[in-house]
């Protein structure tokens, strides 16, 4: 396909210029591609016809945007944020945060590992990254800064813990790569599984270090008035609802006994029986759930609809191929092309949302990544193998864009559950060395592509 650099400028340009007009993201995207589509139309109707588009071509849009409602891959998107919903309404995530955090408080630094470990279950239950960072700014915040944290470390932790969501199953950002990749949801979040981990455990190594050389920046809370015995009780009680919940989901997936679409059933039928259980949920609280619940898919499958016309356009005017040789022309290696590519995306974090990235940029890049020749591939499943490391490595590279400024959604997040508390400067500042541990685990999975793909292989 003949390629159009001009018109390819014109149409982030406009998309841009929409975005700091403060047009809805949606809008932006679908406007951008109708507006610059149509003009490229009327070029060919009107001038030398150079240009292989005519009206003809926005009927693609349509047939998208029908392909959108038919895909039974995104049936589960709703499921799981329904049962995130839930969970989050119902109090059974405010309960096993405060149990949690009041048997770690016996060790120095107990309240910030406290965060992790909660961070790692919010995300394997909710997978609502707004849910999780609000959850544990209102509720966990407060008790560090009393404690004694510093306010840029306490605001670090809190969204570095709040964004494991994205990554550990059953993540909405695994769902949706999985559908454009073309590659099962269930391989996808097993090999989601070990990395998601690993990262929380650099966030304990981080705070284990932290403790050790500047112990007074994690100091060691007040237990006065706890009694070991009945917080362990609380504990027990808060985590194995949720865990068997997690495991009911997550094993029935990873064992092959229901589809995703089926388990995110499953999972949102036993959130809710949790929830009742918990009484939690009452008449009010199920409108109020079910009520955020569409708003959510509604922007979701908004952006989705307005990111397959910005694609469709994008691939229109040959920018598909303008990127493919951009990337490819150097004659690099197979690792190197990579890392420049993950550093191409880590870059667009800082200015879009990861669904954004994740719907136009991941399917162009991910063609590129589909030519390369690595020579581990075939111990691990050949080319699939390729496609699940390289989605973990974007999905580690797109954590990051929920820490950075100025997009950085947790930062918002936090900043609003924690109303004056925190400045600006401070939650800059404090993600800092979480943003650099991200990158760590980046490095560690770029190196070890066993880290994604042992799980998978055992599966199959």
């Amino acid at each position: 396909m003949e390629t159009h650099p001009l018109w390819i400028a014109a149409l982030f340009g406009t998309f841009l210029s929409a975005l700091m007009l403060g047009i809805p993201v949606a809008w932006a995207l679908g406007g951008s591609a109708f507006m610059i589509t149509g003009l490229c139309a009327w070029s060919n109707a009107h001038a030398d016809g150079s240009f292989a588009l005519d009206w003809n071509t926005f009927s693609l849009s349509v047939e998208r945007i029908f392909g959108l409602v038919e895909n039974e891959t995104l049936v589960a998107l709703p499921m799981f944020v329904l049962m995130g919903h839930i969970l989050d309404k119902s109090g059974i995530s405010g309960a096993l945060m405060e149990s949690i955090t009041h048997v770690f408080r016996r060790v120095r630094g107990g309240l910030a590992f406290g965060v992790v470990v909660i961070g790692v279950l919010l995300a394997a239950s909710t997978g609502i990254i707004g849910a999780s960072v609000v959850l544990l700014g209102t509720i966990c915040l407060p008790s560090m800064l009393a404690s004694g944290y510093s306010v840029r470390l306490a605001s670090g932790i809190v969204c570095g813990a709040g964004t494991l969501g994205i990554l550990i199953p059953p993540s909405i950002m695994l769902v949706i790569m999985a559908d454009r990749l073309q590659l099962p949801v269930a391989d996808l979040f097993m090999a989601s599984l070990i990395p998601g981990l690993i990262l929380a455990g650099l966030y304990g190594l981080y705070i284990f270090i932290l403790a050790q050389f500047n112990p007074q920046s994690v100091p060691l809370a007040s237990t006065e008035g706890n009694d070991v015995r009945t917080d362990w009780l609380k504990v027990f009680k808060s985590v194995v609802p949720v865990f068997l919940l997690i495991l009911a989901v997550l094993g029935s997936i990873f064992l092959g006994i229901a589809p995703p679409t089926e388990a995110s059933g499953l999972g949102a039928f036993g959130a809710l029986i949790l929830g009742l259980v918990h009484r939690g949920v009452n008449r009010h609280a199920i409108r109020a759930i079910f009520d955020q619940t569409v708003n959510t898919m509604g922007f979701l499958f908004a952006i989705f609809i307005g990111a397959s016309c910005f694609a469709l356009a994008l691939r229109l005017l040959g920018g598909d191929d303008w990127i493919r040789e951009a990337l490819t022309s150097g004659r690099m290696n197979a690792m190197l092309t990579v890392a420049i590519m993950l550093a191409f995306i880590f870059i667009l974090g800082f200015f879009l949302d990861w669904i954004e990235i994740t719907l136009i940029v991941l399917p162009i890049v991910s063609q590129i990544v589909d030519g390369l020749s690595f020579p581990w591939a075939e111990t691990w499943g050949g080319d699939q193998a390729v496609l699940l490391w390289f989605a973990i490595l974007c999905a580690l590279v797109l954590q990051t864009s929920f820490l950075t400024p100025p997009v950085g959604f947790a930062l918002f997040y936090l900043k609003g559950a924690s109303r004056e508390v925190l400045k600006p400067r401070d939650l800059y500042l404090g993600i800092i060395p979480f943003v650099a541990v991200q990158l760590v685990a980046v490095f560690l999975v770029f190196l070890f592509p066993v880290l994604v793909n042992w799980l998978p292989q055992m599966r199959g």
